[in-house]
């Protein structure tokens, strides 16, 4: 059994049937009182940040998520259908999961997706992907700044800044955590 002295940063919880991670905690100690440990915690589904307090040795139900990768295949309705690379099931995963990362989603992009039990908590995609430009806005044939940039769009619909040499059939390699333009490929 696990007690909220054996808490840390990171530590997944279920509280009440959600699913928290830990991303802070602290033993305060009171004059008069009785010593607790204070968390911030965060709802896995909806991204909310909760504090709460537990008494010392008070028995909490550490969980354990599993890591699958999926792969992406396709838009069904409003959800977004993957392929489980394990076991080759289909796994349809909720659109506010996948949230603004479906702008780098495309057909067989791999994600590394986190489970507990059946239900998805979180996605993450690769950190860098190499995507088609589709279209850019002109240059003004003025310009003679140094690092100067311009919009693109992605084929998968992202929008990044990008070197103003880019040019529509481009193929860019892209930092999906920071949404910027890495090189050109």
């Amino acid at each position: 059994m696990t007690t909220s002295n054996q808490i840390t940063p990171g530590m997944i919880l279920s509280i009440n049937g959600k699913i928290y991670r830990v991303e802070s905690y602290m033993k305060v100690t009171v004059a008069k009182g009785v010593p607790f440990i204070k968390t911030k915690l965060k709802d896995l589904l909806s991204d909310e940040v909760i504090e709460k307090n537990f008494k010392l040795n008070q028995a909490i139900q550490d969980v354990n998520l599993t890591e699958r990768r999926l792969e992406f295949l396709y838009l069904e309705g409003k959800d977004y259908l993957f392929l489980d690379v394990g076991n080759l099931e289909q796994v349809l995963v909720p659109a506010p999961v996948i949230g603004d990362k479906v702008n780098f989603l495309k057909e067989g992009i791999e994600i590394k997706a986190m489970f507990y039990g059946e239900t998805i908590f979180s996605v993450e995609l690769p950190q860098f992907l190499e995507l088609m430009v589709v279209k850019t806005q002109e240059a003004e044939a003025a310009i003679h700044v140094t690092n100067a940039t311009k919009p693109a769009l992605l084929e998968t619909g992202a929008k990044i800044e990008v070197p103003m040499f880019i040019e529509p059939g481009d193929i860019l390699k892209v930092d999906t955590h920071t949404n910027e333009y890495i090189q050109r490929i």
